[in-house]
């Protein structure tokens, strides 16, 4: 053999691991280095998040709550925190506990994520300039008045949804969002300031029942909001109506459609600041706000679950981040029948105010509460349709990822956020370091006292597996977020018993080689050809094990079979690249051949004695 190739190209498996280890990381040598650590070793943080109780005012059962704890945990798992614990706590909670690293993670993985194509109806104004009371005037005011100051909508683009060509409609495609223009009021405003406008209280208990709100706003305002058939604008309605004002978002999220649309005074401030799930009835009319503007919006006749399955994308013409939606057969049916409707403007349901430029109905992509884009329909499409906009590649995974892992059946309220120090984290760290430490301590004693200058290839071959795990470990960490726990060092120091019993396996094959009258030399080969299988066999066991163990196991029971598996498949490589290689070169010295230096003596002197 030539074992120099070999030695080679394990020296080309460490250069590459270790340039992809340096090169993709940022910052000085110890963040370059440093792998991802567990919520055990270093703290983190925990979350909190409660459902609502039902329309009933019971809470979910418990199949609903693991149904929205597998796909908190999936949702959680796909933005790269590995070992996350996500568990149920009491009737109602999930606790979400993330390590240090991972805590940006866990933003918003508790939000419904409910996907909905609504068609927009009508529009108005929804930054309650309209609603604010005339000014009186006054002789003593001053010669020169004050221009009021009016919101600005967002200047940040607002995601649009386009489908590719070769609809249906001869490759029709939307048509990007136009920029809302909020409805003029008729209610003189020359003079009137927003300062003058109630602003709504701070947000309170959001178990919040529809008879308190009728009581907050009282008789006069309820009435007179369900009575009115469109946007309230005769100053003496307006000055009915002013309570509204005082509504939060848990208060306004109980108003019917119509009176949220309606009343003036419940600004797109308030309806932003609804809970989450609020508009998620597919079957009922619904109001949402795009860039200041008021939308009554159609029931949902598209939801997300005809979205066979969502991908962030990279347009090649713009080079823009998209999110891309493939219907799935029936779904497809669906989006080409409200297409075609919103196209005709079928029944004439979309007023003046919500069609687009060219009168056709404009359709809003709705993600809980919030309009991602309403742009107007152009032509019946039947392909496939992408979301886009100003995403980003972390922003366009996760829209993709809460599409993908399914909606959450009820919605979650972030109750308490707790921060887990990593001082007991630092003892445990030390703990199972030291435990690595005195396993691998043993290991080098029993090899030099036992097999002499063989223990020398053993602590090698240790210190070379020890060198490329190290590096996995930082890779797959910053790849594809592996975190080390105390679970995953315990499965690394059950490892070294694993790479022991190759070493055992090996040097007694060749012992036994020896006593057949072989030399040394020559018995390093047929050794290698003997004990090749058995190794290979007690390895494929230990990763057969540990690949069972992981798939049906989670937590920290996962971490120690993903760690005891990438551990034998190590030691594996280096008992292929380097410990029989090492053993062919060695066994040409003379050194190999001494009976007081190679820990071959007791048997080289047998094998003497029997010729």
């Amino acid at each position: 053999m030539r074992p120099g190739r070999q030695l080679a190209l394990l020296g080309a498996i460490f250069v590459i691991l270790a340039s992809a280890v340096w090169f993709g990381g940022k910052g000085g040598w110890q963040d370059r280095l440093a792998p991802n650590l567990g919520l055990d070793l270093v703290g983190g943080s925990r979350v909190t998040l409660q459902a609502q109780t039902g329309a009933d005012g019971q809470p979910p059962t418990a199949q609903d709550l693991e149904q929205a704890r597998r796909i908190i945990a999936e949702r959680v798992d796909a933005r790269g925190v590995a070992e996350a614990q996500v568990v149920i706590e009491g009737d109602q909670n999930i606790v979400i506990s993330v390590a240090k690293k991972g805590n940006d993670a866990i933003n918003d993985v508790g939000q419904a994520s409910q996907l909905f194509f609504r068609k927009v109806l009508s529009q108005t104004d929804g930054s309650g300039l309209a609603a604010a009371p005339q000014a009186s005037p006054s002789p003593s005011a001053a010669a020169t008045p004050k221009p009021s100051t009016a919101a600005s909508p967002a200047a940040t683009p607002k995601p649009s949804v386009s489908a590719s060509s070769g609809g249906t409609g001869g490759g029709a495609a939307m048509a990007p969002t136009p920029t809302p223009t909020p409805v003029a009021s008729k209610t003189p405003a020359a003079s009137a300031s927003p300062a003058a406008a109630p602003k709504p209280s701070a947000p309170a208990d959001p178990k919040v029942t529809l008879e308190q709100v009728q009581a907050k706003v009282g008789k006069a305002a309820w009435d007179a909001a369900g009575k009115l058939t469109a946007v309230a604008a005769d100053p003496a309605q307006i000055e009915v109506l002013q309570p509204f004002a005082q509504l939060n978002g848990f208060e306004a999220a109980l108003l019917p459609p119509k009176v949220q649309f309606y009343v003036p005074q419940v600004t797109c401030e308030q309806l932003d600041k609804r809970p989450p799930g609020s508009i998620n009835n597919p079957d009922a009319e619904a109001v949402a706000c795009e860039l200041g503007a008021k939308y009554l919006l159609d029931v949902s006749k598209v939801k997300g679950t005809d979205v066979d399955k969502a991908s962030p994308q990279v347009e090649q013409n713009t080079n823009r981040r998209v999110v891309s939606l493939d219907f799935s057969s029936e779904g497809l049916d669906k989006w080409t029948s409200l297409t075609k409707e919103s196209f005709n403007n079928e029944g004439q349901k979309c007023d003046q105010t919500a069609v687009g430029p060219q009168s056709h109905c404009r359709v809003a992509v709705v993600l809980d509460n919030k309009i991602i884009s309403s742009p107007e329909i152009q032509g019946v499409l039947g392909d496939d349709s992408v979301i886009s906009g100003d995403f980003d590649q972390k922003s366009a995974t996760e829209l993709s990822n809460n599409l993908n892992y399914g909606s959450l059946s009820m919605t979650f309220l972030p109750q308490e956020a707790q921060t887990i120090t990593p001082t007991l984290g630092g003892e445990h760290l030390k703990a199972g370091l030291l435990a690595a430490g005195i396993g691998m301590l043993l290991v080098v004693i029993y090899s030099f006292f036992y097999y002499r200058l063989l223990g020398t290839v053993i602590v090698l071959s240790l210190i070379l597996s020890a060198a490329l795990t190290f590096l996995a470990l930082v890779f797959l960490g910053r790849e594809m977020g592996f975190t080390l726990t105390l679970a995953g060092i315990a499965g690394f120091i059950v490892s070294l018993g694993v790479a022991a019993d190759s070493f055992v396996i090996y040097f007694e094959r060749l012992k036994d080689e020896i006593r057949e009258g072989r030399s040394p030399r020559s018995a390093v080969p047929r050794a290698w050809v003997r004990a090749r299988r058995t190794i290979l066999t007690a390895n494929a066991i230990s990763l057969m094990a540990a690949l069972v163990l992981y798939l049906v196991s989670s937590g920290a029971v996962a971490g120690f079979a993903f760690a005891l598996g990438l551990a034998t498949l190590l030691d594996l490589i280096v008992v292929f690249l380097f410990r029989h290689p090492i053993m062919a070169m060695f066994a040409r010295t003379d050194a190999f051949l001494s009976p007081r230096v190679s820990g071959l003596g007791r048997v080289l002197h047998e094998a003497k004695e029997a010729k």
